[in-house]
């Protein structure tokens, strides 16, 4: 799935990689990369619109994909609609593609993610946060020996041992060559003469204001583009036309193709301003439409600042979306705020969003799940920016809770359980006059606390959210709070109580007629509880009529933990390649939506399976697979015996078979396995096989159907509530 920190993606102005051929810049994409090698911290410096963020993609795509040197890559960290310094790491992990469930500080996650291998870290946009970015990457750089770092920036990090790169225009000739081209992608071929190469003097070689100025060849000439740009300069310079200060000529462009815009088209690109990173039509239809532009005018409005280059369209798994380069954004912002109708704008836009999350809350309990986690995941930066909005507004705390509480799904179901977090808390601190949605945030942060392993801050949570449920008789909250806190209880190994408290919750939804993915979580657990006090045969029917209920709604996250139970049940029952075909369905729903506890449940009981089956190597591999994904995840296991119980027994028998040195060297082997690889593994029905180690000292224990240690006993007693 391409997120919101893809490849290309420009953060200071500069035009897209995907959308603009690589027009020069040759000797300069050679000279950065040679920089890589040559020093740990490089940051390119320019103004904006110099093509910073493309030349920075292009030579981190190079050194990434040289022979071995430059280890594993991915988007850069844009960092340009980041305004709170404590997201930085949060954005930086995002980049990466890291899931942690964990509380643990984001900064801690990278440091682990990055030890031991060489990597390179594109932070690109940081100007406005410099000392959080300098700060991370100074303790970065210390502890990691082989990570390096290509910022990107208008100003310097200021660290020791930096390298600068100053980026320069472009020269005569390229400038040339990038007009013409951007010309022709235009419909408007133009031949290199006096006019064009005076005009790209003009413009000096700056990237996006020669975009911008290719964009206006369906209705201008070279030379009359030439001269309108000099009434501009001779108005700014008071007809000095040698007077106007180096690098201004950008700002000029735009604002020059601001004043050639209609009405309609610069009212457009006011508003749009208001939106993060990418947007979608809907969006641009219903927060900029009212007061002078019609909400049917508005994609007739937005193709035309789509043909003069003001804004870019770009294909993502969401759909088709927008962006508005951050230079030509803040331009419009400046408008925005100057027409006085800037908070109108940025209400409309929370209103948007806050009734996308609702949506989308909704549309999880159906076929559209997964369309909703992409929609989600490109919607990120806009959906953090009306969350900031509602929390430090004044009278907008009430909104700020129902929209965290509302994107439970996305912190629990598609992996963001820190970020979740911290917004949580934040919307739970804030006063309210709406008591139900702060009740929805409080369960919410139970819930998430639980799944990080932090037992106390959800006990209060929840505590808070029952007392303030029933004081206020408000039975859905009521039922949340009861049903989490069994959940509590089921990961701290207390059976008989998960049991009464869950099916006390699940009571309490059927009288209320709540049914969605909660509701039927609520049910797996339960499932659990009784197959670890060993009635299978109720676990199998529990979980049997959630799977059907998902079958129905086209749910498929809930459902794969039922699919984690059934498989349990049938490997108890002696049917293995049942177990095994329930499991790989499991883990391939876990691992689309980043469900990193889904996904790691799945792999352990492979694992068991897996050394049933005959192959205690391949078993071995996959729980070292795992036991590198527990620490993102939590205390391995939750330190439940009774979630514990199929590991020990797996690793018991494949010791037996291996040796207890084999055995380890094995586990070793699938701990190098990144996620990715160990996912594609576990599903693989052709496991290509690892080097091999000498020889087993024995055969392989045979194991018969219903005669192996029954993985609901505990081994031991209790353990710390985590995960």
């Amino acid at each position: 799935m391409r997120g919101p920190h893809s490849p290309g993606s420009p953060a200071d102005g500069d035009p897209p990689v995907e959308l603009t051929a690589f027009v020069g810049r040759s000797a300069e994409l050679a000279e950065l990369t040679a920089a890589l090698g040559r020093a740990r911290l490089v940051t390119v410096t320019g103004v904006g619109g110099v093509g910073k963020s493309r030349l920075a993609a292009r030579a981190a795509a190079r050194w990434t994909s040289g022979a071995g040197a430059g280890g594993p890559g991915r988007g850069p960290a844009e960092l340009s609609t980041v305004w709170d310094p404590q997201f930085v790491e949060y954005a930086v992990v995002e980049a990466l593609g890291l899931t942690d469930h964990t509380a643990r500080p984001p900064r801690q996650t990278l440091l682990e993610h990055l030890a031991g291998r060489p990597a390179l870290l594109v932070l690109d946009g940081f100007e406005h946060l410099v000392a959080a970015c300098a700060d991370l990457t100074a303790e970065l750089l210390r502890a990691l020996p082989e990570l390096r770092v290509l910022a990107v920036g208008r100003r310097p990090l200021g660290l020791a041992g930096e390298r600068l790169f100053p980026l320069a225009p472009l020269g005569e000739d390229e400038a040339v060559e990038l007009f013409t081209d951007r010309a022709r992608a235009h419909g408007v071929p133009v031949a290199d003469g006096a006019e064009v190469r005076e005009l790209c003097r003009r413009l000096e070689g700056i990237p996006l204001a020669l975009e911008l100025a290719a964009g206006r060849l369906r209705a201008l000439s070279p030379g009359q583009l030439l001269q309108r740009l000099d009434d501009r300069f001779r108005l700014l310079t008071g007809g000095d036309r040698d007077a106007l200060p180096r690098h201004r000529a950008l700002r000029t462009a735009i604002g020059w193709s601001h004043e050639l815009c209609t009405p309609a088209e610069r009212l457009l690109w006011a508003r749009l301003s208001v939106f993060a990173q990418t947007f979608d039509l809907e969006a641009a239809e219903y927060v900029c439409s009212g007061d002078g532009l019609a909400a049917d005018d508005v994609l007739d409005v937005l193709a035309e600042l789509l043909a003069q280059s003001v804004v870019s369209r770009e294909e993502t798994a969401a759909g088709p979306r927008y962006r508005m380069l951050d230079t030509v954004r803040a331009y419009g912002a400046g408008w925005l705020e100057a027409t006085g109708d800037a908070g109108r704008l940025r209400r409309r836009h929370r209103d948007w969003y806050l009734g996308l999350a609702t949506w989308c809350e909704l549309e999880w309990f159906s076929p559209r799940q997964r369309e909703v986690a992409a929609r989600v995941d490109a919607e990120l930066p806009n959906l953090r920016t009306a969350l900031e909005f509602c929390l430090t507004e004044p009278e907008e705390a009430h909104l700020g809770q129902h929209l965290a509480g509302s994107l439970w799904f996305c912190w629990v179901g598609c992996g963001r359980l820190p970020e979740g977090r911290r917004w949580l808390e934040r919307s739970v601190e804030l006063d309210s006059e709406y008591e139900q949605s702060r009740l929805k945030a409080l369960w919410v942060l139970g819930y998430v606390a639980i799944l990080q392993g932090e037992t106390v801050p959800a006990l209060q949570a929840l505590q808070a959210c029952r007392e303030q449920a029933e004081r206020s008789a408000d039975a859905t909250a009521v039922a949340y709070a009861e049903h989490r806190t069994g959940c509590l209880a089921l990961v701290s190994d207390d059976m008989p109580r998960a049991e009464t408290l869950l099916r006390s919750a699940l009571d309490r939804y059927q009288e209320i007629g709540e049914l969605n993915s909660n509701v039927l979580m609520g049910q797996v657990e339960l499932a659990m509880a009784r197959a670890f006090q060993g009635d299978l045969p109720d676990a199998v029917r529990l979980c049997e009529d959630v799977r059907r209920v998902c079958e129905d709604h086209g749910e498929r996250w809930a459902r794969s933990y039922a699919l984690y139970v059934l498989a349990y049940a049938a490997w108890q029952g002696g049917d293995p390649a049942r177990a095994r075909e329930l499991l790989a369905e499991c883990l391939d729903h876990a691992h689309t939506f980043r469900d990193l506890l889904g996904t790691v449940l799945s792999i352990e009981l492979l694992a068991l399976v897996t050394v049933g089956q005959g192959d205690p190597v391949e078993a071995a591999v996959l729980q070292g697979a795992a036991g590198r994904m527990w620490p993102s995840v939590g205390l391995p296991l939750f330190g439940s015996a009774y979630f514990n119980a199929p590991h020990e027994l797996c690793e018991a028998t494949a010791r037996e078979a291996l040796g207890d040195e084999r055995y380890e060297e094995w586990v070793r082997r699938g701990a190098r396995l990144d996620r990715e690889t160990a996912v594609a593994r576990a599903l693989s029905e052709d496991v290509r096989p690892l080097p091999a180690l000498p020889a087993p000292r024995g055969p392989v224990p045979g194991t018969r159907s219903g005669q192996r240690e029954p993985a609901a006993s505990p081994t031991r007693k209790g353990g710390e509530t985590a995960g």
